[in-house]
């Protein structure tokens, strides 16, 4: 009988790339979590908010763009591996020393520059790592990854706070840890994918038409897309008691991690793009939810089934772009759309700030909902359209 891609054992760069990203998410969803109330203790509101995250997004976005092309010309991807996860490690302690939102911003920053880093070549060495059609299994592996540190992160700096009964800062200490045993998996463990043959292709001759082709779904989609610290927002403005934050945060990444890995096998067996498109419109359900809702169950509902989209379409989106690219050009393929991404998450960050403080919750997630479920048929009519 043979055996089904998603049956068979994933490469050891895949494993320990998402043991890598475990460590880092437990060291930064000890903080994130916690940033809603402590911005809003430190004067800031909803749009001080999306703008630390929106900026801080943008940063790292712009870097991988260079960071990506720099891997591809070299040939080299640990390097900015070992530099990105060492600064993000170095940079969350700096939260303890913030009096003021747009301190948060900078240290929200300097910790993205190091994201920023190590993204796109992170990406391009996992994509050299697997045969292509069982791409999308190891992306969905590398994000479940992501987001059981993420599940993790909130429940050590819960028991730090009231278990141990540490302060904030002593949290924000704490949190470098995870971090530093990420650098010592990269630097002990990950190796280089052997290079593949370019046949005469140059680093930087990507597949444009293709790929930007793929990009303009993905800019609807992403200009739609709230910050999701805007879900724990939404949650308290339905009455969620402040303490509880990081449980929903921890419950939201629990959903992540426990489907995102069957999510990118399903992607790679029924197809990616009929996949990411039934995810977005999924998500324009969710949003329309959101818009509408009052009450806290309701609420946390629609948040665990977001998590749910994100699990079904997050392998499969970065697997296609994998697909788009040529061999030798992966790096500056995924720095391409990270960067689209990283602007278009800035612009939606201001987009959704703006709307909820002047009109409420319901504008923002309308618009979100109704660019959503375009892009979802702008895709799909991309699709029909290269296959007559």
């Amino acid at each position: 009988m043979a055996v089904r891609p998603d049956d068979r054992r994933l490469p050891r760069n895949v494993v320990l790339l998402g043991m890598v990203s475990l460590f880092t998410d437990l060291g930064s969803e000890m903080v994130v979590p916690l940033l809603p109330a402590f911005v809003e203790g430190l004067g800031g509101g909803a749009l001080a908010l999306s703008r630390i995250e929106g900026i801080a997004t943008a940063v790292a976005s712009v870097l991988r763009l260079v960071s990506g092309t720099l891997a591809d010309r070299y040939g080299r991807h640990r390097p900015f591996l070992v530099v990105g996860y060492g600064l993000g490690a170095a940079a969350r302690p700096l939260l303890a020393l913030a009096s003021a939102p747009w301190h948060v911003g900078v240290v929200r920053a300097t910790d993205r520059v190091g994201k920023g880093l190590r993204g796109a070549p992170r990406d391009a060495l996992l994509a050299a790592s697997i045969e292509p059609e069982r791409r999308a299994a190891a992306f969905g592996f590398h994000r479940a990854m992501d987001h059981a540190g993420a599940f993790v992160g909130p429940l050590v700096a819960l028991a730090l706070l009231h278990g141990a009964g540490a302060s904030l800062s002593t949290v924000f200490l704490c949190a470098a840890l995870p971090g530093l045993v990420s650098v010592a998996l990269v630097v002990g463990g990950v190796r280089e994918a052997e290079r593949e043959p370019s046949a005469g292709c140059a680093p930087t001759d990507i597949g444009w038409g293709a790929l930007l082709r793929y990009l303009v779904p993905v800019g609807l989609f992403t200009l739609g897309t709230a910050t999701e610290l805007l879900l724990l927002w939404k949650a308290r403005e339905a009455g969620l008691d402040a303490a509880l934050l990081p449980l929903v945060w921890v419950g939201l990444h629990g959903v992540k991690a426990s489907l995102a890995a069957r999510g990118g096998a399903i992607a790679d067996r029924i197809g990616r793009v009929q996949t990411v498109a039934a995810g977005w419109a999924l998500q324009a359900c969710v949003y329309a939810g959101l818009g509408l809702a009052t009450g806290v169950p309701t609420v946390l509902v629609l948040i665990a089934a977001h998590g749910g989209r994100c699990a079904l379409t997050e392998g499969a989106e970065s697997a296609l772009v994998a697909e788009f690219a040529p061999k030798r050009g992966r790096g500056r393929a995924f720095g391409t759309f990270h960067l689209m991404q990283g602007l278009l998450t800035l612009a939606a960050a201001e987009l959704f700030g703006r709307l909820w403080d002047l009109h409420g919750a319901g504008a923002a997630f309308g618009a979100g909902a109704a660019l959503s479920l375009l892009a979802a048929l702008v895709l799909l009519r991309l699709r029909a359209s290269s296959r007559a």
